[in-house]
């Protein structure tokens, strides 16, 4: 990946653009241990956030919703982060995928289960739930829409809120691969990014070596 745009340093910034950094880089994101960096060795923005800078008056809330689906949501972190991994895995996001499996780590994730969602399929799961919300994510990267089934088994799984709130995380972090396709310079042919549909009940998917990847959610017919 080949940054087109240049980075910002702190002392770059205009007053406006300077409050953009600090809320990134000194909200919530910044509290805790930190999973990746959100900042280069100079102190830019890395990734998507470093757009964010062009438009503050938009970046500003732009990243407000990022914050508030990562740290204000009633989804659990595990299903949080399987979805942000299976829209990295529909855009060909590395910067998603590779900033998102080191939080998913922290979260309790699987290499395995990270593998499957990787390959465009769905990993056997121990809670029901998780696989439900992952399908239901799955479904809207791949078609931005959901069966009446799996309408009925997503809100019944996670509420109208846990919905509502999975279909903002979906449009979020679509968001974030389309601005790192157009200004850091992702290529979909490095990941994915082949518009993949969620699996039918016991169908088999193939990554692109034609191996079969894992796609039985446990529990989930």
């Amino acid at each position: 990946m080949t940054d087109r745009l240049a980075g910002m340093a702190p002392d770059e910034l205009t007053d406006e653009q300077a409050e953009v950094y600090r809320a990134i880089t000194g909200g919530p994101r910044a509290a805790g241990p930190q999973a990746f960096a959100l900042v280069d060795e100079k102190g830019c923005l890395r990734g998507p956030f470093n757009a964010m800078l062009l438009s503050p008056p938009v970046g500003l809330r732009v990243q407000a919703v990022g914050a508030a689906v990562r740290y204000n949501s009633m989804l659990s972190d595990r299903v949080r982060e399987l979805a942000i991994l299976a829209v990295a895995a529909h855009w060909g996001s590395d910067f998603e995928r590779e900033a998102h499996e080191a939080v998913g780590r922290v979260c309790g994730l699987t290499d395995e289960e990270m593998a499957a969602v990787r390959a465009g399929g769905l990993p056997e799961l121990a809670d029901a739930d998780e696989g439900v919300a992952l399908r239901a994510a799955t479904a809207l990267a791949a078609s931005g829409a959901l069966t009446d089934e799996e309408y009925d088994a997503a809100v019944t799984t996670l509420g109208e809120r846990g919905l509502f709130e999975l279909t903002v995380l979906v449009g979020y972090y679509a968001m974030l691969a389309l601005q790192l396709r157009v200004f850091a310079g992702e290529r979909p042919e490095s990941g994915l990014g082949d518009c993949r549909r969620a699996p039918a009940s016991g169908e088999t998917l193939t990554g692109r070596q034609g191996a079969p990847i894992l796609n039985r959610v446990h529990g989930v017919k």
